[in-house]
């Protein structure tokens, strides 16, 4: 069943944007000054919308204290290490705000369907992760995890345009090529992810990301919501038809794409 998500226009868009940009200013300035440590994971499917969700929310924010993190493939030392260890050095300190553009849930999607792991591997990384992330809730960590979701008729239509813009070639690798192909495998893994992971620490949120613009302002109005920062300004409401904390009934409901 395809979801009928409302579009939102583009002055309507700048204007949503423009006001989300002077909260997230105000949020950075609250956790510089409390000390803060906040981790925000953007998840989802290739050609879902990271890269251009991730620049939004840091648009106007503090280089210093804005830290983005996209895992690339690991290095042979980092292959025979403890797989959180490669994330630990990219933890928010005191006063810092850290986006991962994918996380150490690669073992859970990306990993597991192009064979980049074992089974076994992705079962204990399962059973772990919900106790790593845990840990850094009570160590003072706090941690946003939001997960795009769009479409199977979406995703080829932004490959597609991706192959034919030279801007945009370069988000073109041999795992994406395979993306639409391997569909019903990255939603068998992504299904039982969010199952299995979406805990009372450090909840999903899910984004349904077909329109990108709506997508973007309504993440962005969730994480705000979602984080106490003082006195806050218009941030706008939140539809649950877009933005919605994971509960397994959506997998079945039309919420989440199948």
């Amino acid at each position: 069943m395809q979801r009928r998500l409302p579009k939102i226009s583009k002055k309507d868009y700048e204007k949503a944007l423009n006001k989300l940009w002077i909260e997230l200013v105000r949020l950075q300035r609250h956790v510089i000054e409390k000390g803060e440590r906040l981790l925000i994971i953007i998840e989802g499917r290739d050609a879902a919308g990271k890269d251009g969700t991730i620049k939004r929310i840091t648009r106007h924010m503090s280089p210093r204290e804005t830290r983005v993190f996209a895992p690339s493939k690991p290095s042979d030392r980092e292959q025979d290490s403890w797989y959180f260890q490669r994330f630990v050095p990219h933890l928010p300190a005191g006063g810092e705000i850290v986006i991962f553009n994918r996380s150490w849930y690669n073992r859970a999607g990306v990993e597991p369907v192009m064979g980049f792991c074992t089974p076994e591997q992705t079962r204990i990384f399962l059973e772990e992760v919900p106790r790593f992330e845990r840990m850094l809730v009570r160590e003072g960590i706090q941690i946003r995890k939001f997960y795009l979701d769009i479409e199977r008729k979406v995703q080829e239509e932004r490959m597609q345009e991706r192959r034919k813009d030279p801007l945009k070639q370069w988000k073109i690798s041999p795992v994406d090529e395979r993306a639409c192909e391997l569909w019903e495998d990255y939603t068998r893994a992504r299904d039982h992810m969010l199952v299995r992971t979406s805990t009372s620490d450090a909840p999903w949120t899910v984004v349904a990301a077909d329109h990108k613009r709506t997508a973007r302002i309504h993440l962005i109005r969730s994480l705000l919501h979602s984080l106490d920062y003082g006195k806050k300004g218009k941030i706008g409401p939140v539809s649950e038809d877009i933005a919605f904390g994971f509960e397994s009934e959506k997998l079945h409901d039309g919420s989440i794409s199948t």
